[in-house]
């Protein structure tokens, strides 16, 4: 597909969230019914409240981010270079107020442009609602309320890889292996994000595995606009 974006006008990003807290009887009561009314539509085979809580990370009312990763594209002398970092820890407000610097300072601009795997049902939406939370104001690049579809500069690989068909879902992992990209699943995998920060208290596991999913979304856009992957000595940890 042919893009009219150049590339360095794209911040790559993924984020990685777990459950707001490690387990469910640490949620206070209203959000102990909260929660359980979220769970009995999620639920399957009669499952508890207590034992899907792991899956409430993915929701921004019961999780938080621990990791932000983004990858930028720089051309020198034709070569593709490109520079990943990563805002992560326990405090997830510095994270946001970090992160809203870096789109503040450097993405607000017209032809700047935000690209992530399932970045429109995902990553831009939850990063947006966990800033509200937080007290952080909205940077321009996620602020959309009241724009045209055309004014929102998201790129979403998952979206472009759909060509329309909205009942299709195709993950990274399998998009990578098609367009034989290396796999950013080589150590753990969304599924192990909470047992990794809550048991295991390895953040910085998190981020090396959030950088891998950038990497794999950038690569997976020079895929999809016919253009050379960036070679291993070109990738470089900021």
């Amino acid at each position: 597909m042919e893009s009219k974006v150049k590339l360095n006008n794209i911040l790559f990003l993924d984020i990685e969230t777990v459950p707001i807290v490690s387990k469910y009887d640490l949620l206070n009561e209203r959000m102990k019914k909260l929660w359980d009314k979220k769970a009995s539509k999620i639920s399957k085979d009669e499952e508890t409240p207590e034992e899907i809580f792991g899956r409430a990370g993915i929701f921004a009312e019961f999780g938080k981010i621990v990791c932000i990763s983004v990858g930028f594209i720089q051309i020198v002398d034709t070569k593709k270079i490109i520079r990943l970092k990563s805002y992560f820890g326990h405090d997830e407000k510095q994270i946001l107020t970090d992160f809203k610097l870096l789109l503040d300072k450097s993405y607000s601009a017209k032809n700047k442009f935000l690209c992530a795997h399932n970045g429109k049902e995902f990553d831009f939406p939850y990063i947006a609602r966990r800033m509200l939370i937080n007290a952080v104001s909205l940077p321009v690049a996620l602020d959309i309320a009241g724009k045209k579809p055309w004014e929102i500069k998201h790129l979403d690989t998952l979206e472009l890889w759909k060509f329309g068909d909205y009942k299709h879902y195709t993950s990274l992992d399998l998009l990578t292996a098609i367009f034989d990209i290396p796999t950013p699943k080589d150590d753990i995998d969304g599924s192990m994000v909470g047992k990794t920060y809550y048991e295991d208290n390895d953040i910085d596991r998190i981020a090396k595995y959030c950088e891998k999913d950038v990497l794999a979304i950038a690569q997976l856009y020079l895929k999809y606009t016919i253009q050379d992957l960036i070679e291993p000595e070109d990738i470089h940890i900021i």
